[in-house]
């Protein structure tokens, strides 16, 4: 939480009239969720620092542009949301690649991990190949399915239909840990 006792809506309109102070009190606030998201959406901690810190960089370039209409939160949600989405498409990742849930490859473990290992979440999304990921967090993160085709540029059907095979893929993994 902000330690400063004066409302949200004071620290973002000191944040927009320049005060970095503010706007590190607005950081400190939402960094670990924004993490969270990054990291789920990317499956990897490095790019997730990355895009985090992108994250907040395009938020202090922008944040004359926040209105109030949502919560801050909700604003820096979607900011983060489209720097991952940008940053998938500037890598040429294929971000409308369906999983083959039928490929051993995806539920096995990987060689030199222990038998009794337990894999959580995070880890077991971290395998689902790129798209399927991203259509999964962002389903879960409460966006509908033309919302994730809008954002992601596929279709709505392929949405539902990498949802509906990440959530296979995820339940087959996670069964055999």
């Amino acid at each position: 939480m902000i330690a400063d006792a004066r409302p949200i809506d004071e620290i973002v309109r000191r944040a927009q009239q320049g005060d970095v102070d503010a706007f590190e009190m607005i950081y400190r606030r939402t960094a670990p969720a924004i993490y969270r998201l990054c990291r789920r959406m990317l499956g990897d901690e490095c790019d997730a620092r990355d895009r985090m810190q992108d994250t907040f960089v395009r938020a202090w370039e922008r944040l004359t542009s926040y209105r109030g209409q949502s919560s801050l939160d909700t604003w820096l949600h979607r900011v983060a949301v489209n720097v991952v989405l940008e940053h998938l498409r500037a890598t040429k990742r294929d971000a409308s690649r369906l999983i083959d849930v039928d490929d051993d490859s995806f539920g096995s473990r990987p060689s030199d991990s222990p038998a009794d290992a337990s894999m959580d979440l995070d880890a077991a999304l971290a395998r689902l190949p790129n798209g399927a990921r991203t259509v999964f967090v962002l389903y879960v993160e409460g966006y509908s399915h033309d919302e994730i085709a809008q954002m992601t540029g596929i279709a709505a059907g392929t949405a539902r239909a990498q949802l509906w095979r990440a959530r296979r893929a995820l339940a087959k993994v996670l069964d055999h840990e």
